[in-house]
């Protein structure tokens, strides 16, 4: 596991699953799962802004962006790397 997904898999898990990793997988759909609702997203969004040199502009703010470990590590790949 990459160090970005790994850092934001520890959010998760310390922050929504209290320390139950074993509900998280790469692939689990966060909303769907109920790991992570509304008012998380937003916590998940400000996790990621200090954690990382980017800024998540609102138009980026869709599910394909932050419904797993994929996708969130997909989605800051593409940041990282157009900043680049």
């Amino acid at each position: 596991m990459d160090q970005k997904k790994e850092l934001v898999k520890n959010f998760i898990v310390d922050n929504f699953l209290f320390g139950d990793e074993e509900k998280l997988k790469d692939d689990t759909d966060f909303f769907s799962s109920g790991i992570i609702d509304s008012t998380g997203i937003i916590e998940l969004v400000g996790f990621i802004e200090t954690s990382f040199p980017v800024k998540v502009e609102d138009e980026e703010l869709v599910v394909n962006n932050f419904s797993s470990l994929n996708s969130v590590s997909a989605y800051l790949d593409r940041k990282l790397n157009s900043n680049s």
